[in-house]
């Protein structure tokens, strides 16, 4: 049978959607097996079908017609659901949503020989507790749209209210949009990353033009206004160079005061930030001699790294990150915080070089945090090197499945797996997993 790109779409029909897909779809099947994958719809649902244009081994299909709703569709709660590609699951009623969530984690660490615990641990996601967010920025007709791309788009939604985001970022959606309007260095496009620090929401704007002074002055009049304790600026993908600092743009991570460089990746709510921590620390070997030594990959500029040295038994940590401003951020929190003796912290691009087995001797543990694309090469090196337990934070299920099949291989057995729930509505997962030889 040819292949879904050299066919001509199939005309409408009506399917029962078997099941939600990793990206968040409804997937159905056409009379010969092909599979359909239809956002916005549910699972027992019977819906007609229009295939649109060619998806992996399907159609990507829109429902124009949910002929049989299922029990658990509920309404959305917000008006830009099924626009705005940021949320995908608004529509379904919590607990099948839940479900489906942990199940994701499941089918991962199956996928890797492992047997999953039952129940898995979920920590739900809640509204209004997104404190970091990456804006699309379009000028368009003589006017600003702010917002998230569309679902599949490059068009950018423009966001007047979001039910997941934090209220205090809610609150500077309308003066942002005036903001931006007047920038000159706005020509086309740009983008507004703000992080809820302890001190405020921290902006990096970039920009597809330099900054004027005008611009300078504005948005230092904006920062004044709006309580920011910092913007920064950057032109394409420059290096940020900081506008204004009204005051030190520090938040606090376990405890220890850290100024995250501009745009830094911090987690993406306090809840799941917590929830992260504790998972990371229960996972830890219950018995550990004073003074072991843990390795932290991909520390960034300090998630885990203060609360894995707040430990009872005075861990020594070695701290690896690939970001230049992360690992400095990283260094000047622990030289403050007087943990120089204890954490050192070394930049190395791990996916490029990531350390050998024979660099893991004497590490009672490793706890890695990678992006979203995991750490393959990084996960042999450590399968190899038979560290006693490994600590897996993942935002991905697909990656970490990937990786840990390097760990189910080298004789690694799964000590505890727990999902967060961070991305409230999205496909996206975070999770915990702990393995042990």
């Amino acid at each position: 049978m040819p292949s879904p790109s050299h066919r001509t779409a199939p005309p409408a029909t009506r399917v029962t959607i078997e099941r939600i897909g990793a990206e968040g779809d409804g997937i159905a099947r056409l009379p010969d097996g092909t599979p359909l994958y239809l956002p916005f719809t549910l699972p027992g649902e019977q819906v007609t079908a229009r295939p649109l244009h060619p998806q992996g081994d399907g159609w990507h299909a829109a429902a124009d017609a949910i002929d049989t709703p299922s029990p658990a569709r509920a309404p959305p709660p917000c008006r830009h659901f099924g626009h705005c590609g940021g949320c995908v699951l608004q529509h379904w009623r919590d607990a099948a949503y839940r479900a489906w969530k942990s199940a994701l984690l499941a089918a991962a660490l199956r996928s890797a020989g492992f047997t999953p615990p039952e129940p898995l641990d979920l920590v739900p996601g809640l509204p209004g507790a997104r404190r970091r967010l990456d804006f699309a920025v379009r000028r368009a007709g003589g006017q600003v749209i702010l917002g998230l791309h569309g679902a599949r788009s490059a068009e950018v939604i423009d966001l007047t209210d979001c039910p997941v985001l934090h209220p205090t970022l809610l609150a500077l959606l309308a003066p942002l949009h005036s903001l931006l309007h007047g920038l000159r260095a706005i020509r086309r496009q740009g983008s507004v990353v703000i992080n809820l620090l302890d001190a405020g929401p921290d902006l990096l704007l970039r920009t597809d033009a330099a900054p004027a002074l005008a611009d300078r002055i504005a948005l230092t009049g904006f920062a004044r206004t709006h309580g920011l304790p910092r913007i920064a600026c950057a032109q394409g993908s420059d290096s940020p160079e900081t506008i204004c600092v009204l005051r030190p743009p520090t938040t606090t991570l376990s405890g220890t005061a850290v100024r995250p460089p501009p745009g830094a990746f911090l987690q993406a709510t306090e809840a799941g930030e917590r929830a992260i921590v504790d998972a990371v620390l229960r996972g830890l070997p219950s018995r550990l001699p004073g003074r072991a030594r843990i390795a932290e990959l991909y520390a960034g500029s300090g998630s885990l790294t203060f609360a894995l040295a707040a430990h009872p038994a005075q861990l020594r940590l070695a701290a690896w990150e690939g970001d230049a401003a992360a690992v400095a951020a990283l260094q000047q929190a622990i030289n403050h915080a007087g943990l120089a003796g204890r954490i050192h912290a070394t930049r190395r691009d791990l996916a490029r070089q990531p350390l050998s087995a024979r660099e893991f001797s004497g590490f009672a543990a490793v706890v890695l945090d990678p992006p979203h694309a995991g750490a393959a090469a990084q996960a042999a090196q450590i399968a190899a090197a038979g560290v006693p337990t490994v600590v897996y934070v993942s935002c991905n299920p697909a990656t970490l499945g990937r990786d840990a099949r390097a760990l189910h291989a080298a004789g690694y057995a799964l000590a505890a797996a727990t999902a967060i729930d961070q991305f409230l509505w999205s496909a996206r997962l975070e999770s915990v997993c702990v393995f042990r030889r």
